[in-house]
């Protein structure tokens, strides 16, 4: 007896310290694990980009966390949701570290001023950026974000569409009574061909380079009157210009409710001229259309003028790692990032620009051409009510491309959005 539990005694000791031996290691690499955990900071980047350009967004948070060692960027894809789910992180106060941004007037009071983090790093080269981009990231004179990447707009036209009609490809410089002309000569309603898409549906912001190239304007630069400018002769005119083009059948509708795209009309070789930005650029090429690109027609004895869709970066104001937000907006805009961005967006840096060959290649110069142009206020930036306004001033403008008079249509927008307008 006293052999078998001198033999139990021993079983147990040995079963207490195998135990104890086990839990200690269990328990020491939690703690080192715990430690590692702490050690690695999550930066959080909410964008609305999807497919390639999120591809893209992911490589350069990967490269930054090469160069950032213990530094982990948590991408948050909003896309087609990004406005409500960014509005909401804001208001449940947890909204990510940085964000892209364009929609400063609504939200620049959750982001960071950033002026005194640009005033004390030379590293950006600020100098190196366009100038004009720096106008639309600024509310009150501070800014709240750094310029990313833009587009401005030009006429893209396809070349054989031309050249079956006998018409000269457009030049820089020329004039909406030429751009009607050639329209005119590309069309032929017997074929549904046509010389120019209009849009379906059409945001006021970006009509606000024809508008503003014939004088016009959809407000007052202080931004407290519409009367006498929305309404104007000038920008009407420019509006009606479309609605004219539709009726002498020298242009057709693009887009809308289970139709084609523009950019799917003007690849199949439906229309000969279509107005946008660079983002169709690449599939154009891609289709194997041969097309040109040439900087907006100017109302004669007017200056042309452009807008620009900017992306920009910002840092949440409830941010509470701001320096690392401030490194990861810089390497946004850094080189190396505009470099690998460059399939979605120009490059923003002058630097890129020529080191790419950007200001040789004729399909990209009329848009550099246009940012040099594109130096007005955008309506947007100067009420900060604009969005309930916006809403008369897009169904007024859809009006005039589904046959409406624009001064008629644009009078009755007026009178009923003027009252969001006074302060």
């Amino acid at each position: 007896m006293n052999n078998k539990r001198s033999m139990i005694t021993v079983l147990l000791l040995l079963i207490a310290v195998t135990v104890s031996a086990c839990g200690g290691g269990t328990s020491n690499q939690g703690s080192e694990g715990a430690k590692d955990a702490e050690k690695e900071k999550v930066l959080r980047f909410a964008t609305w980009d999807t497919g390639d350009s999120l591809k893209v967004q992911q490589d350069i948070a990967k490269l930054f966390e090469q160069q950032h060692p213990g530094v982990k960027v948590q991408i948050e894809p909003y896309a087609d949701g990004f406005d409500q789910k960014l509005a909401a992180s804001f208001g449940a106060g947890n909204p990510p570290d940085v964000m892209l941004m364009w929609d400063f007037p609504t939200y620049y009071t959750n982001l960071e001023p950033l002026d005194s983090f640009i005033t004390k790093d030379a590293s950006l080269k600020l100098d190196d950026i366009y100038e004009s981009l720096f106008h639309y990231v600024k509310v009150d004179g501070q800014t709240y974000g750094l310029p990313s990447g833009f587009t401005s707009r030009a006429i893209y036209y396809n070349k054989k569409m031309f050249d079956d009609a006998g018409v000269p490809y457009p030049k820089d410089g020329w004039t909406w009574d030429d751009f009607r002309a050639a329209a005119k000569k590309l069309s032929n309603p017997a074929k549904k061909q046509y010389g120019f898409g209009v849009r379906t549906i059409n945001d006021p912001y970006d009509m606000q380079g024809f508008v503003w190239s014939n004088g016009g304007s959809f407000v007052s630069k202080d931004g407290k009157e519409i009367e006498g400018y929305m309404n104007s002769p000038e920008t009407a005119q420019s509006i009606q210009l479309f609605g004219d083009m539709l009726k002498d059948g020298s242009a057709t509708l693009a887009g809308g409710k289970n139709q084609l795209s523009g950019d799917d009309v003007f690849k199949a070789g439906k229309i000969a001229m279509w107005e946008s930005g660079v983002w169709p650029l690449e599939s154009f090429k891609a289709a194997k259309v041969d097309f040109g690109t040439v900087e907006m027609p100017a109302f004669t004895g007017k200056p042309v003028k452009g807008i620009i869709a900017l992306s920009a970066i910002s840092v949440a104001k409830q941010s509470k790692q701001k320096d690392l937000a401030w490194e990861f907006t810089k390497f946004f805009i850094s080189n190396e990032a505009i470099k690998m961005r460059s399939n979605a967006d120009l490059p923003i840096r002058k630097s890129i620009v020529k080191e790419m060959g950007f200001d040789q290649n004729p399909l990209y110069i009329p848009f550099y051409h246009m940012l040099e142009r594109s130096d007005d206020t955008p309506s947007f930036l100067l009420n900060s009510n604009w969005k309930l306004v916006n809403r008369y001033l897009s169904t007024a403008i859809d009006s005039v491309m589904l046959g409406e008079n624009a001064q008629d249509v644009l009078n009755a927008a007026v009178k009923d959005a003027k009252k969001y307008v006074e302060k």
